[in-house]
């Protein structure tokens, strides 16, 4: 059976756009929940939250860094991030020291546990690419469209 074809949004009256299938912040939403859903599952053993994996992620690939550059490249504000990186260093994965050169900067640097985790998490993204029915040329061309998206609702 084919599905029905999709429709110009372009061509809608006003009222027919109001449909919840026709908006796309909706079906990025569900995906995002369909996304926790897996990740949970992935990254229980691990004992990471999603946010916490993703902060470990960007700690595995550059090493030591200021909280507001972690923030920077997560796009999470201080009020989330602080709380996120307060709760790893309990768990003991990573340590937070004041830097040296300007005490107003904090650098988040792993620890020995931390660095030790890398290896038991280097499953985790065949795990989620699975999960996802895609190819990896269609998660290539989703994530160059979602940048875009992104950039353009940044400016909007």
């Amino acid at each position: 059976m084919t599905p029905p074809p999709t429709p110009d949004l372009t061509d809608l009256a006003d009222a027919d756009l109001l449909r919840l299938d026709h908006q796309v912040c909706f079906s990025l939403q569900a995906a995002s929940r369909a996304f926790g859903g897996v990740y949970r599952e992935a990254l229980r053993d691990l004992g990471l939250t999603y946010p916490q994996y993703l902060a470990m992620m960007v700690l595995w690939e550059h090493g030591p860094l200021p909280v507001k550059t972690i923030g920077e490249r997560l796009h999470l504000d201080s009020g989330t991030l602080s709380p996120l990186l307060k709760r790893l260093e309990s768990a003991g994965l990573v340590r937070r020291e004041r830097s040296a050169e300007d005490e107003r900067s904090v650098m988040v640097h792993l620890t020995d546990a931390g660095t030790g985790l890398h290896d038991r998490a280097l499953p985790v993204p065949r795990t989620i690419l699975r999960a996802t029915g895609l190819s990896v040329e269609e998660i290539l061309a989703l994530q160059k469209t979602l940048g875009r998206l992104t950039a353009s609702l940044g400016k909007a």
